[in-house]
Parts: structure tokens; C-alpha cells; sequence
């Protein structure tokens, strides 16, 4: 009979911690330098690595609703972005999140009548458009307005919620077209999916879904929020126009890979 070795399986649980805590960080230093990527990547890393997706998923969405209001608040207080209580960017990011609920109900409602690989197309299609618009430089009619923005929490939260990716692409993106600057974008985009995250936390909560794992729940958080500083100052750092023409490429890229993933399923 093989012998339990104690010392071994707590090294093997550390390891496994710093790893969870160390692919958040770089994760999330993506999502909050740019606005996209955290969940994207880090949820099929989980779910290779043997969790279980629920426990990842749930894991993932109460890491970044941590780390969406904490890198909402070192943009702020980097000048990226203004979140005082009457400012036009706390209003942006409140009708975002609260969008969700509508675009969330439409997502399902439309996903049961369509295939799954029609929709992805869909949104790899719209990503990888809206991507091609900001490297033209195309800023759209009458600049920005509220019908807009509603209508972009909307188109987003229905992508988050159908495929669990698309949401920071389309928000950043979607901005950037109706004449928000691009750091501010990613500041509002930060601020948004947290609050977006802790719906769906809660909804968890109410379902009384077995999900909590506090290891690895507590390594995503740890790793993750211990990034936002740097991202924030990250940037800070960058050049306007360089900034926007990464997010372009970044977002067209993303939406093209997504249209070849489906694709080669076919």
C-alpha cells in the first residue's frame, strides 16, 4: 500500500496556488491595461488545469469583480479616467452594468433559436468589424449619446452571456467609436464588468449553487487585484493615438480568431 506523504501534498497544493494566483496576475494585467482577456483566457486555463468549470467560472467572477472596482479605482486616481459622483464616466460605466440584465435575458431567449456556432460567428463577425472601424479612424455621427451606450450594454452583455466571452472588446471598442477616449474606455470597461460580475455572483448566491472554493477564489483574487496598480500606470503611460491603434488591432485580431475557430469546427 502506498504511504500518504502529507509534506508532499502540501507542496503540491502550494504549488498549485501560486500557479492560480500567478496566471490571474498576468490575466488580469491584460484586462485591466486594455479592457479584455481575463475571462477569455484564464477560464479554459482553469478548466485544463482539472477545475471544475463552475468552481472556475464562479472563481473568475468574484476575481474580477474585485479587481474591476479596484482598477476602477487606481485609473481615477492615475487620471485615466473620472469616476466622481456626477462625472459622464461613473454614469457610462453604472448604465453598462445595468445593462446586463436586458442583454443577458435577450442572449437566452435568442441562443434557444439559433445554433450556438451561428451566434459565435456573429460575434467574431461584429468584434473583428469594430476592430477594422477604429484603425480607419471612423468616429461615427453626432458623437457620443446615451441611446448609444444603452444600446452597446446591451449588444455586449447578450455576448457575455451566450458565448462567456466578448464583452470587453465590444465595450472598449464600441466607446472608442462613440467618442470616448481609449483610456477612459478601459477605466469604464474595468469599473462595468466588475459591477456586471457581482449580478451574476449574486444570482449564483440565490440559486444556492454549490461553487465556493475558498483556495481557489482567494489565489485568482490575490493575483489578480495585486496587477490593477500596474495596469493602471500602464496606461497611464501610453501614447493616445498608439493606445487606440493597439486596441484596434487587438480587438480585430480577436475577432478574426474567433471567426477561424468556429469555422474550423465546421
Amino acid at each position: 500500500m502506498r504511504r500518504r506523504d502529507p509534506d508532499g501534498e502540501a507542496a503540491t497544493l502550494t504549488c498549485s496556488i501560486l500557479t492560480l494566483a500567478a496566471l490571474a496576475f498576468l490575466c488580469e494585467y491584460v484586462d485591466s491595461t486594455l479592457g479584455m482577456g481575463y475571462g477569455t483566457t484564464l477560464s479554459p486555463l482553469l478548466v485544463v488545469m482539472g477545475l471544475d468549470p463552475r468552481v472556475a467560472v464562479s472563481g473568475i467572477l468574484f476575481s474580477e469583480f474585485l479587481t474591476g472596482v479596484t482598477a476602477g479605482v487606481f485609473h481615477h486616481e492615475f487620471g485615466n479616467v473620472d469616476f466622481n459622483s456626477r462625472s459622464r464616466d461613473l454614469r457610462v460605466a453604472l448604465v453598462l452594468a445595468a445593462c446586463s440584465i436586458l442583454g443577458s435575458a435577450l442572449a437566452v431567449i435568442i441562443s434557444l433559436n439559433l445554433p450556438t456556432r451561428v451566434i459565435k460567428l456573429y460575434i467574431g463577425l461584429l468584434v473583428a468589424s469594430m476592430g477594422l472601424l477604429i484603425l480607419s479612424g471612423y468616429r461615427g455621427t453626432g458623437g457620443f449619446s446615451w441611446r448609444k451606450i444603452l444600446a452597446l450594454g446591451v449588444a455586449a452583455s447578450f455576448n457575455k452571456a451566450v458565448s462567456g466571452g466578448g464583452y470587453g472588446p465590444l465595450i472598449v471598442s464600441g466607446q472608442v467609436l462613440s467618442g470616448i477616449e481609449g483610456k477612459r474606455a478601459v477605466g469604464i470597461t474595468a469599473l462595468a464588468e466588475g459591477l456586471t460580475c457581482l449580478a451574476s455572483l449574486l444570482l449564483y448566491a440565490t440559486l444556492g449553487t454549490e461553487v465556493f472554493d475558498a483556495r481557489v477564489w482567494g489565489a485568482l483574487a490575490v493575483g489578480a487585484v495585486s496587477s490593477t496598480p500596474l495596469a493602471a500606470f500602464s496606461v497611464k503611460k501610453f501614447r493616445k493615438k498608439a493606445f487606440e491603434r493597439f486596441v484596434g488591432l487587438l480587438t480585430l485580431a480577436l475577432g478574426v480568431l474567433t471567426m477561424v475557430k468556429v469555422l474550423s469546427l465546421a
